[in-house]
């Protein structure tokens, strides 16, 4: 065996690792350096596209996708450095570009409703996330009572329930008090709850949707 000894309580698995930046870290350096700025987008950009495909169909969910991020490197400057996670700023781009396409995801809630087909199918069909979307795909109750929905309800709603957010990364996102989200999630959440009762036959597998949905 050649080479030193390896002496008592050496360190022999190198350095240590260099903790990855948090996204305000990102974006500040992207002030100087825009290529940094491509780090959030591999954060960040599946996720987006996903949202997207479950509120619009695979057709538009990556000019979406995009436009948001596009979106996200020209404003970089305005970001306020202070939120260490960009996921409810990028959420809040993504919602209002989402929000010039209302007529098309009303119409597609409202087909859904009355035939039981979904014509966004490919926009349901997530299998990260198969037990929910496999309900909201086949079930029409819920279809009508999203399609019903303001848009502004609608938005909190779905970014809770598809999204994972906090009511508070749902205020920063929407740039709404946060009580405004709390009043417009119950008031959803009555709706879809209406629209379970009236239909029960809804739940499938004796189980109920999440809480993210109903409570």
């Amino acid at each position: 065996m050649t080479g030193l000894p390896l002496t008592r309580g050496a360190d022999v698995t190198g350095p240590p690792a260099v903790p990855e930046p948090d996204d305000a870290e990102v974006v500040a350096r992207s002030w100087e350096l825009p290529d940094a700025f491509a780090v959030l987008y591999d954060r960040h950009a599946p996720d987006i596209h996903r949202y997207a495909v479950r509120r619009l169909g695979e057709s538009v969910a990556e000019d979406i996708m995009a436009e948001t991020f596009l979106i996200a490197f020209r404003s970089r400057r305005r970001y306020d450095l202070s939120r260490r996670s960009a996921r409810p700023w990028l959420y809040g781009i993504a919602a209002k570009l989402i929000g010039g396409h209302r007529r098309r995801e009303e119409r597609a809630l409202r087909a859904m409703a009355r035939t039981g087909e979904d014509p966004l199918a490919e926009a349901w069909s997530d299998r990260a996330d198969e037990r929910i979307a496999e309900r909201i795909a086949v079930q029409a109750p819920l279809a009508g009572a999203l399609a019903g929905l303001s848009p502004g309800d609608r938005h909190v709603l779905l970014l809770v329930a598809w999204a994972d957010l906090s009511y508070q990364d749902v205020a920063e996102a929407l740039r709404i008090p946060l009580g405004t989200v709390r009043s417009r999630l119950n008031r959803a959440r009555r709706k879809v709850r209406a629209a379970l009762i009236a239909d029960p036959a809804f739940l499938l597998d004796g189980t109920e949707l999440t809480p993210a949905w109903t409570s």
